[in-house]
């Protein structure tokens, strides 16, 4: 876990040169849930092995296993960072879960926390709007225009302090609240 608290140079997003950004805020939040996911799919490893016959079960247990995997790789952090004009949300080390909110879309921000019914991962909200969380309770709501309408994502971190002050900073500078 660390948070940013000074500009940091970075250079390189997603495997390709992004030109010198100056990043504000960067915070990354791991959790042991990815460990679960490993131990889920190293159990379906075990089960179709054990299987000797070719069967369509055995193909649903090396899918469900390669799945689990690929997730296991893509839920062991999320980090949150200025990418410069936008806000940068992302699952990783494997990011194939991002999103990206511009700086002058934003309308309000909150600190908040969330409950069991939010769970965790990528989903619609009981309370309105998406969730994206990795671990825990703390969180950030986050309303942002999308063309006319006025929507909500709320972000899961263990640093709500430093992110809402961040987003409340960079919505200022926008002309924003």
């Amino acid at each position: 876990m660390s948070s940013a608290k000074s500009p940091v140079r970075v250079d390189w997003e997603f495997g390709r040169l992004a030109g010198n950004i100056t990043v504000q805020y960067q915070h990354t939040q791991t959790a042991p849930l990815y460990l679960i996911l490993v131990a889920v799919g190293g159990a379906l490893l075990v089960a179709a092995w054990q299987t000797h016959e070719v069967a369509p079960r055995l193909i649903l247990v090396c899918t469900s296993l390669l799945l689990l995997l690929l997730f296991a790789a893509s839920f062991r952090y999320l980090q949150v960072r200025d990418a410069g004009t936008d806000l940068l949300i992302l699952f990783g080390p494997l990011p194939l879960f991002r999103r990206r909110i511009c700086y002058a879309a934003m309308e309000r921000v909150e600190q908040s926390r969330s409950t069991m019914l939010d769970g965790w991962g990528i989903h619609l909200s009981p309370s309105g709007g998406w969730t994206w969380n990795l671990w825990g309770f703390d969180c950030v709501d986050l309303w942002y225009r999308k063309g006319a309408r006025l929507r909500k994502i709320r972000i899961g971190t263990d640093d709500p302090v430093g992110l809402a002050s961040f987003l409340r900073e960079s919505m200022s500078a926008q002309g924003r609240r």
